[in-house]
């Protein structure tokens, strides 16, 4: 997504002297901008209603809401920006971890509907990698029915993004990805670069 304001508050975040109340400040703000462009194709239908001077035909969100999926830990720091767009939304929750030696995703903790058919998914992960965590949630949730999502991240490496493609490849469901920048590289421990270093870490402080 290309916008001045998306680059500005970047930038902050990337800063290392930044602080963390600023730091989650910063990605509220700023998942908010990108969820706006991230829900151009939330499905909407028409609705009649009164106002004060003449009847109109006005939007509302269609039934069943859509439903944002925070990436535990990371993108539990991006669900406010989102939830400030679409109050209305439904909110599940999808632990992944990925093996520092392997690279390879593992889904640890999900609190999620058995019947997602017919959902529009908004899933939330601040950094797509090697693209195997964001991969395996779509998977996940396509599982479960979803039949549309759309992943939003603040920061995504090109070799994460092809390899996310590939995983989907298979797949007969949408899935878009709306990302703030696409950076140079991963370097050899997995890490977005120039990035902005471990998002969760950058939130919420390290874990042991």
């Amino acid at each position: 997504m290309k916008h001045p304001l998306v680059d500005h508050k970047l930038t902050k975040l990337r800063d290392r002297t930044t602080e963390q109340p600023t730091f989650r400040r910063l990605v509220e703000e700023l998942v908010t901008l990108l969820a706006y462009e991230a829900t151009r194709g939330v499905r909407v239908e028409d609705v009649g209603i009164e106002t004060p001077v003449a009847p109109t035909v006005g939007t509302r969100l269609m039934d069943p809401a859509p439903l944002v999926v925070p990436i535990l830990r990371a993108g539990l720091g991006m669900l406010d920006g989102m939830l400030r767009l679409v109050p209305t939304a439904e909110v599940g929750f999808l632990g992944m971890i990925r093996d520092e030696e392997t690279l390879q995703p593992a889904t640890y903790a999900e609190r999620l509907p058995q019947d997602l058919s017919g959902r529009q998914c908004y899933v939330l992960d601040p950094m797509l990698a090697t693209g195997g965590s964001l991969g395996e949630a779509v998977k996940f949730l396509v599982g479960r029915g979803a039949d549309d999502i759309t992943c939003i991240c603040l920061l995504a490496a090109p070799e994460g993004i092809e390899n996310f493609k590939n995983l989907l490849a298979h797949l007969d469901v949408p899935c878009t990805l709306v990302v703030a920048a696409v950076d140079e590289k991963l370097d050899g421990q997995g890490y977005i670069v120039p990035g902005l270093g471990d998002a969760g870490d950058r939130l919420y402080g390290l874990a042991d």
